[in-house]
């Protein structure tokens, strides 16, 4: 799909969104599936990439699936629980890292560079932190779906798959709120170092998440609306990006902690919605294999990162590559002249 997606006027009209959405391409799918045994290589032989080959045909919705012009897009956010010492660094740190991103110099760049992803860097009102959750909703409904319609606008044209991070000082504190909100347990499940909080800041960390999620999780309505109350503008951006690249047919890679707990939001909507989307790692934040686990989605790599803005995302990018390449690319066995098993 060639054309930017309008913008959501209304809450409604977001949640109907998601109540509608595009399955794949069964046919696409359908001709992966029958090229896949047909190659030079035991069936199997290539593990997930022969699954990942068919995947992206079917939410290409083309065969064969490509992986030319990958994308990747950081969205940044100013949170007001900041103020309350759940972070190592100052808020400040979020505008610093925009402009390191924009001029270039931080690990998202040096992978996109290295593996051809065109990045795209949003920062949302970075000058207006959101509310402290712990004194009430983080956000009105006019600034959540402003920062959804950031990146429900998103203009995908020509991109083969979208890459997901963030930047965001306290939005671990964000993400492991929302991610006992929707999937209980107890804050201490869910919340961890982030940038590098221990002791007794780590203690107010979790008194933090705690809170804020006793004040607003029985009145929440769904998971948009707790999206509103305890998360912050990049999350919201990041689930109207997932929207808009399910509605774009392309296929999401998944990042860290925050991308998911902003993803398993629109699931607690619409439990499809995250069916287009693939989880690229498991970081060592407490709570992303927990919550990877909750969304019932297996991370391609487990290398111990920690850094998000996409970096784990990127790292997954060549492993489509190598997928839709050997899909494509590899000779069949009539072609070659090779014997089939018998």
């Amino acid at each position: 799909m060639s054309e930017t997606i309008a913008p959501a006027p209304s809450f409604a009209i977001a949640r109907a969104l998601l109540t509608a959405l595009p399955g794949p391409d069964t046919g696409a799918m359908g001709l992966a599936q029958a090229r896949e045994p047909q190659l030079t290589k035991p069936p199997g032989s290539l593990g997930r990439l022969e699954d990942l080959a068919a995947w992206v045909a079917g939410w290409q919705g083309q065969h064969p699936p490509e992986m030319q012009n990958p994308r990747a897009h950081v969205f940044a956010g100013n949170h007001g629980v900041a103020a309350l010492g759940v972070s190592a660094f100052p808020a400040d740190v979020t505008a610093q890292m925009v402009l390191n991103y924009e001029q270039g110099g931080a690990a998202i760049n040096q992978m996109c560079r290295a593996f051809g992803i065109e990045l795209g860097i949003t920062a949302l009102e970075l000058d207006r932190p959101t509310h402290p959750f712990t004194d009430g909703p983080a956000m009105d409904e006019n600034e959540v779906l402003t920062a959804f319609n950031a990146g429900l606008t998103l203009d995908l044209t020509g991109a083969d798959c979208l890459c997901l991070g963030e930047m965001g000082i306290a939005n671990t504190t964000s993400a492991a709120a929302l991610a006992l909100a929707l999937f209980g347990g107890a804050a201490e499940d869910w919340t961890g170092p982030g940038t590098g909080v221990t002791g007794s800041a780590l203690e107010t960390k979790i008194g933090v998440v705690r809170d804020g999620v006793a004040k607003h999780v029985e009145e929440a309505t769904d998971g948009l609306d707790l999206l509103r109350r305890l998360g912050g503008r990049e999350l919201a951006a990041i689930a109207g990006a997932i929207t808009a690249a399910r509605l774009s047919r392309v296929p999401v890679v998944l990042d860290g902690f925050i991308v998911c707990a902003a993803a398993a939001c629109l699931k607690a909507v619409a439990p499809d919605a995250l069916d287009h989307c693939l989880l690229a790692h498991v970081s060592r934040e407490p709570g992303h294999r927990r919550l990877a686990q909750a969304l019932g989605m297996d991370p391609l790599l487990n290398l111990g990162l920690a850094l998000g803005e996409g970096s784990g995302a990127a790292l997954a990018v060549p492993l489509l590559q190598a997928a839709c390449q050997c899909h494509k690319g590899m000779a069949t066995f009539a072609e070659a002249g090779v014997s089939d098993k018998e």
